[in-house]
């Protein structure tokens, strides 16, 4: 049965009465059915329309929620009528659909933007190249473990629209992608959260970095001097581009090298707020260089929303980052293994070597992204003893470490994988899977890597302890 047939019966009606304000939705996904529910709640007609196909938990949403929709395609005739067209922020603005849209002088938004329209809190907006999701999961769990009426939106939770449609909360923290970014107009954070800038996405951007940049710094493009800015002053790309636009908000810079709002300064993160406090990072779960930023960050965020020194160090005692992001599994005959599927980038991986000062046995392969393997060189040189290559083409990896690393493998096996690392390693050494590639060769997407790597790992855990049983 064709679902826009079943939907369309039982409202067509209503398609009739508020033609005036129908609101068209492109893409089923999170952000879409979180728009759609948003505003249905809001009174427009609503149609859903998705190129692809809609995954079931969606549909079956739509459906309860009396949502018209239709998948497998776009039927041009109706996509026209909209008065507002609310779109996916996968989908291009250079994409034939959008821009037959816009020729018609349709206003076209993202689920974000469209969101804020109608949020009653705050919003504490969370960007970067690198780090977003563990400095976004590291606020709200500051705010929430300090008594605060707080939601968790964005790319890494639901969508804004579905939160600000199902209750209101005093501050919402979103993660917020450059695609995201895009789509926003009005979008007014009360605070800015910015972590770096690195090439990333450039298909998106014309293959110029000047665009990219532009899109991140859209985050405070409505910020006014009642706003707050947090941002990390080593990354000479922000740094850079703060000297060109002199922006608005109340200025809160980040530093591992300088003196700043929030620095660090060997031993202990130091903040100078309306009051100066010391926290070191044994004092967090968080491990790494990489994470001093994503703490100051979050920690400023939270201080500035009201939370009290105490609670927050509190929070930072109890936070359980998102999988996959220098992630423990387990240790096996005194060798840590850990699970980095996210750092799909070469960037994610300097983090990650400069997190541990033990020896490596470094995992890395997939999909290569142009990767310049230059930048890691040194700490590779320096750290990994051997590495294992799990890919369909390894050659890349292969040559450049060829002289770099004493010791190069190669499978395709995640089972045998395991059983190399652990058979190069010594007692105190750390076998890290920090691929520096996409995954589709071999895997759905990071997730499913970094889940076959733990089950891996917990078996192989499981074959040792009954051999020594």
């Amino acid at each position: 049965m064709d679902c826009r047939d079943f939907t369309r019966d039982f409202i067509i009606s209503d398609f009739e009465i508020t033609m005036s304000k129908r609101v068209i939705i492109l893409g089923g996904g999170e952000s879409g059915t979180g728009a759609a529910l948003l505003a249905k709640a809001k009174g427009y007609n609503v149609f859903v329309s998705d190129k692809g196909t809609i995954k079931d938990k969606y549909r079956d949403e739509l459906i309860r929620n009396r949502i018209e929709f239709e998948e497998g395609g776009h039927t041009e005739e109706k996509l026209l009528t909209a008065s507002l067209v609310i779109k996916s922020p996968g989908i291009p603005d250079k994409a034939e659909i959008i821009s037959k849209i816009k020729a018609r002088n349709i206003e076209v938004i993202d689920e974000i933007e469209f969101a804020f329209r109608f949020i009653q809190g705050k919003a504490i907006a969370i960007t970067g190249t690198n780090g977003k999701t563990t400095t976004t999961l590291l606020t709200y769990h500051l705010l929430k473990s300090a008594g605060f009426s707080v939601a968790l939106a964005g790319n890494v939770g639901e969508s804004l629209a579905g939160k600000i449609a199902h209750g209101n909360h005093d501050w919402y923290v979103l993660e917020i992608s450059s695609f995201q970014l895009d789509g926003t107009k009005t979008f007014k954070p009360a605070i800015g959260v910015l972590l770096n800038i690195t090439p990333d996405h450039l298909d998106r951007y014309d293959y110029k970095i000047e665009n990219y940049v532009a899109s991140k710094f859209r985050l405070i493009q409505n910020m006014d001097t009642a706003g707050h800015f947090i941002y990390y002053a080593d990354d000479e790309v922000i740094a850079s581009e703060l000297r060109r636009q002199k922006p608005v908000p109340q200025l809160v810079n980040i530093s591992l090298k300088s003196e700043a709002k929030a620095k660090y300064d060997g031993k202990r993160m130091c903040f100078s707020f309306d009051e100066s406090f010391e926290i070191a990072q044994e004092e967090t779960t968080l491990k790494g260089p990489h994470n001093l930023i994503n703490t100051m960050a979050a920690v400023s965020a939270a201080y500035l929303a009201g939370a009290k020194v105490n609670a927050i160090k509190e929070g930072l005692k109890t936070f359980k980052n998102a999988p996959h992001r220098l992630e423990h599994v387990a240790t096996i005959n005194g060798v840590d293994f850990i699970n980095d599927s996210k750092a799909t980038n070469v960037d994610s991986v300097i983090y990650a070597l400069g997190s541990y000062d033990q020896p490596l046995i470094w995992i890395a392969g997939g999909i290569d992204k142009g990767n310049d393997y230059n930048v890691v060189k040194d700490p590779v040189s320096k750290k990994v003893k051997a590495l294992i290559c799990l890919g369909t083409e390894n050659e890349k990896l292969k040559s450049f470490f060829g002289g770099v690393v004493k010791h190069i493998h190669e499978t395709q096996s995640v089972s045998a994988l395991v059983r190399m690392a652990l058979q190069e390693a010594q007692p105190g050494d750390v076998v890290l899977l920090s691929p520096a590639c996409a995954s589709f060769d071999l895997f759905k997407n990071y997730e499913d890597r970094g889940d076959q790597f733990r089950k891996a790992v917990l078996e192989l855990k499981k074959e040792v302890e009954n051999q020594l049983a």
